[in-house]
């Protein structure tokens, strides 16, 4: 009873410390793929195979109720600590390669998602990247502010110019 008191504590603890929690069904995968996996999203996230009635409770006692349809079978829940669509696009890119991992759901930005939205969300262009384009788009932003002050000091300088020839080839 102890040992279960502190299971639900620390998957309460993994619920609420978490940007996203991606559910899968792990059935049919080896000890293997199953490190495999682990090793592929540890940058960004952290992946247990869970016992469904625990999970329940704790994702529960944090505040999320969406998930208890979800929880059947060998489940097992990505807790992502860094960029989810990171860890999304590692589950389907594993889910191609091995069909037997099944990505059933998850709960993100605090409302539930269904497999199709876990789907679209590792279509998504990752965190570098969209900050990547940002920094392209403010650079160039910053290029046509610099050009539209610049061009009016440029343009009174080649009028002044032409008013100086003028007047020397007049003298």
């Amino acid at each position: 009873m102890a040992n279960k008191e502190a299971t639900v504590a620390e998957l309460k603890e993994l619920f609420s410390s978490s940007t996203a929690v991606l559910l899968t069904e792990y059935r049919g995968l080896t000890v293997a793929q199953l490190k495999t996996l682990r090793g592929n999203i540890r940058a960004d996230a952290s992946y247990a195979v869970v016992k469904n009635t625990l999970t329940k409770i704790a994702a529960n006692e944090a505040g999320i109720d969406s998930l208890d349809d979800m929880l059947a079978g060998p489940s097992a829940l990505a807790f992502v600590h860094g960029d989810p669509v990171t860890v999304a696009k590692a589950l389907r890119d594993f889910a191609k390669a091995n069909p037997n991992l099944v990505v059933k759901g998850g709960y993100f930005d605090g409302r539930p998602l269904d497999a199709s939205e876990v789907m679209k969300l590792a279509e998504l262009e990752s965190r570098e990247v969209v900050l990547a384009k940002l920094a392209g788009a403010v650079k160039a932003s910053l290029f046509g502010a610099a050009y539209m002050f610049n061009a009016p000091l440029a343009q009174a300088a080649r009028a002044v110019d032409a008013l100086r020839q003028k007047q020397e080839s007049g003298s």
